[in-house]
C-alpha cells in the first residue's frame, strides 16, 4: 500500500499549505480508510483506485467520509505523477470520478488544477443561529453555496476575520441543525484577493488551513456578474499559510462552473509508513515528484 503526503496549497517554502495524505487504495474498509488522517497527524486522506480507466477517489477524515475535497483533488494529482513518473510513464492529466460525477484534473508547471464542477448558492431561510454560533458580523449578503454540500459564506470586514474564535461544538451543532458543512468566512485584500478562514468541526475540522471547495463556492457566487479569476489566501491563523486560485465562468441559469488550481508542494512517501489493522504503507524516504 502506497502512501504520500502532500503539501496542498502550499506558498513554497516549507511549513505552508495543507498536508494532506493521498493513498494507492488497497481495499480497505471504511472504518480503516477513517483511522488513516489521525494515524498520520493530518486533518484529510485522499483514496485513489486506479484500477480503470477513470481513477476513483475518496475523501476521508476522522468524522467519516466526504463527498468531495478540493485541496485532496489537488493534492492527488501530485501522488499520481510522482506515481506515473517512478513507473516511466509522463502523464499530467486524468479522469476523475467522485462524488458522483466525473472531471478532468491534472499537473502544469504552475502546479496542479481540476474542474470543480457547477456551483449553485441560495440565501439561507434563517442564518441567524449560524452566525450567532460563528461570532461573526456579516459585511454583505450571506450565501449557502456549494459544489456539492452547502456551506455558508460569510463576508467580514478586514479586522473581524483574525479575532474569530468560534466554539467548535457549538458551531457544528448551529451548522447541523441547518444542513451546512460549515462556515467560509472572508474579507477582501485587494481586488479579486481574499483573506479567508474555514470552520467545520462537523466534519472533525475545527478550522482548515486550506479549503479549496469554498474557494470554489465563492468564484461561483461572485461569477454571476460575468468571468472572474480570484485567489484567496488562508491557513494564517494555524500557522499553515495557503493559497488557492479560482475562475469562475456563469452558466446562465444563477450558477456558475468553476475552475480550481494551486501551487503544490512535492509529493513525499511517509518517513515511517503508518499501520493499519496490520496493512502498512511503504514508501522511501525523501521521495518527490518531479513538479513542486
Amino acid at each position: 500500500m502506497r502512501a504520500v503526503v502532500v503539501a496542498a496549497c502550499w506558498r513554497g517554502e516549507p511549513g505552508t499549505g495543507s498536508p494532506t495524505v493521498v493513498v494507492d487504495d488497497a481495499g480497505l474498509s471504511d472504518e480503516e480508510r477513517a483511522r488513516v488522517p489521525g494515524d498520520t497527524g493530518v486533518s484529510h486522506a485522499v483514496f485513489a483506485d486506479r484500477s480503470g480507466p477513470v481513477v476513483r477517489l475518496r475523501f476521508f477524515t476522522a468524522a467519516g467520509e466526504l463527498p468531495a475535497c478540493g485541496h485532496g483533488t489537488l493534492a492527488a494529482c501530485v501522488a499520481l505523477e510522482a506515481w506515473e513518473h517512478r513507473a516511466g510513464r509522463d502523464t499530467d492529466e486524468w479522469r476523475f470520478a467522485a462524488g458522483g460525477r466525473e472531471f478532468s484534473g491534472g499537473m502544469t508547471p504552475e502546479g496542479a488544477w481540476f474542474s470543480a464542477g457547477v456551483v449553485r448558492h441560495r440565501v439561507p431561510a434563517d442564518a441567524g443561529p449560524v452566525l450567532d454560533a460563528l461570532g461573526a458580523v456579516p459585511a454583505g449578503p450571506v450565501y449557502a453555496a456549494g459544489t456539492a454540500r452547502e456551506r455558508l459564506l460569510v463576508p467580514v470586514a478586514p479586522d473581524a476575520l483574525g479575532p474569530l474564535a468560534p466554539d467548535a461544538g457549538v458551531l457544528a451543532a448551529a451548522c447541523d441543525a441547518a444542513g451546512l458543512l460549515g462556515c467560509f468566512v472572508y474579507a477582501p485584500s485587494r481586488a479579486r484577493w481574499f483573506d479567508a478562514r474555514m470552520f467545520a468541526p462537523s466534519i472533525g475540522v475545527p478550522e482548515d488551513a486550506a479549503n479549496a471547495n469554498s474557494v470554489a463556492a465563492l468564484a461561483g457566487v461572485l461569477a454571476q456578474d460575468g468571468p472572474l479569476r480570484l485567489v484567496v489566501s488562508m491557513g494564517g491563523s494555524l500557522g499553515s499559510p495557503s493559497r488557492i486560485r479560482a475562475e469562475g465562468f456563469p452558466a446562465g441559469d444563477g450558477s456558475a462552473r468553476v475552475r480550481l488550481s494551486a501551487r503544490m508542494g512535492p509529493a513525499r512517501d511517509l518517513v515511517s509508513g503508518f499501520s493499519v489493522r496490520g496493512r502498512t504503507s511503504r514508501g522511501r524516504r525523501g521521495a518527490r515528484s518531479r513538479r513542486g
